[in-house]
């Protein structure tokens, strides 16, 4: 039977061709949107994990509520000792102290008068500790423009954008006005040996990269620091399992009457994302649904019309004794065998694109110039193991249920009408 379907699909382009593409043209927008989707979900988780949240943090709880405005005066104290339990407890996490600070950057001249300024957002990581993980994980090295990296104290990386808008070449003196964790102003010289540009507009604006120690002694937090980030060991983030390691710390060492105790939040549980992570699941739903929804209606009027082109053959079926139940199933049939070909197809294509712009990418920093939020500025796709299948679900289903309702008409169709319509 499947193979006198089969016969009868091949020989009769009109009963295939045309809702084999219309599957086909349904099943690769699923597979590249789904694609692009998760590419944006996973940029936005990366980034965000990278530069600011880690996949876990720990801070005290008053700098947790006020994390916005950066409040180094609730900055953890005694950092040593208490990085040195928590990678006794938590060896599966690696575990970097950082310091986020804001401030004004003043550039002078030959004669030592302001020749420039600007506000900088400064990062202290550890850029000098011959372990660190930090120029990795932060891709460092790759986003290098001009200069090289910081090789001892007092050596700084700024956004090569923030440089030429202050008009500071390398190694010059660059003095940073801030205040100290006791609320104290802070004065302090930084040489700019290299310039930086991580892709993402939020970052790149005014960055400033400086050695945890420099930032230390620059806002007097000896031995403190605003944040300590956790990541997993293969850079992989794992909600469930993440989320229960900052349940665990939090009950033995969190008390909610001491506004300086430390907290740990997981990745999900810091500036909603939590909301926006549950955000993009619905959008991959409803992103789904329209395409099952279209294409039904599509093949549903498709079916319709090959169905009443059919009539002849359904009457000459049902005359030799065919049964319109098995007639009805042989349509679904051919359907299920449409769908399978055009959700193939599809899949093929898609994955073909998706695969194109995972490693090529699509250019949208003309679109994110007043973007705050931490995104690389090219929108790439993603091929997960998902995209291998996610296209049948519009295909098949959209092919088997626009069958269905057009083949209810076999059942209302009375055999006598059939043969009158077949002899005229």
């Amino acid at each position: 039977m499947i193979r006198f379907l089969l016969k009868g699909l091949l020989r009769d382009r009109s009963r295939s061709l045309f809702p084999v593409l219309m599957v086909c043209a349904g099943t690769f927008l699923t597979v590249t949107a789904f694609s692009f989707m998760k590419g944006a979900i996973g940029d936005f988780i990366d980034s965000g994990a990278r530069f600011d949240s880690g996949h876990v943090k720990v801070m005290t709880r008053a700098y947790r509520n006020l994390s916005e405005q950066l409040p180094n005066d609730l900055a953890l104290l005694g950092l040593a000792e208490i990085k040195a339990g928590l990678e006794k407890e938590h060896p599966e996490v690696v575990w970097s102290p950082r310091i986020r600070f804001g401030g004004l950057l003043d550039v002078p001249d030959e004669t030592g008068e302001t020749k420039s300024q600007g506000p900088v957002m400064g990062l202290g990581v550890d850029l000098l500790g011959p372990e660190s993980p930090e120029i990795d994980r932060l891709n460092i090295r790759k986003a290098l423009v001009r200069g090289r990296l910081p090789e001892k104290a007092g050596e700084i990386l700024l956004s090569d954008s923030l440089a030429r808008k202050l008009k500071i070449d390398l190694d010059e003196t660059a003095t940073l006005l801030g205040s100290t964790m006791h609320g104290a102003m802070s004065t302090h010289n930084f040489k700019v040996v290299g310039t930086v540009a991580f892709g993402m507009v939020a970052l790149d604006r005014t960055v400033m990269l400086v050695d945890l120690n420099d930032a230390r002694s620059a806002l007097d937090m000896i031995d403190g620091a605003g944040e300590v980030l956790g990541f997993s060991r293969k850079m992989a983030y794992d909600d469930i399992r993440m989320s229960a390691l900052a349940d665990r710390f939090n009950r033995k060492h969190s008390d909610p009457e001491d506004e300086f105790s430390p907290v740990m939040l997981p990745l999900s549980g810091q500036g909603g994302l939590a909301e926006y992570l549950g955000l993009f699941d619905v959008a991959g739903a409803v992103i789904v649904g329209i395409f099952v929804f279209a294409m039904s209606i599509v093949l549903w009027n498709s079916g319709l019309m090959n169905g009443i082109r059919r009539y002849g053959e359904i009457g000459v079926r049902l005359a030799v004794g065919e049964s319109k139940g098995a007639l009805y199933r042989a349509m679904i049939f051919e359907s299920i065998m449409i769908g399978i070909a055009g959700s193939a197809l599809g899949t093929c294509l898609g994955l073909a694109l998706s695969f194109y712009f995972q490693y090529v990418g699509i250019d949208i920093s003309s679109m994110m110039q007043k973007s705050t939020i931490m995104i690389s500025s090219v929108m790439r796709a993603r091929v997960t193991p998902t995209s291998y299948y996610i296209g049948f679900v519009p295909g098949l289903f959209a092919s088997v249920l626009g069958t269905l309702f057009a083949g209810i008409g076999i059942y209302r169709r009375q055999t006598a009408q059939l043969f009158k319509e077949l002899e005229t």
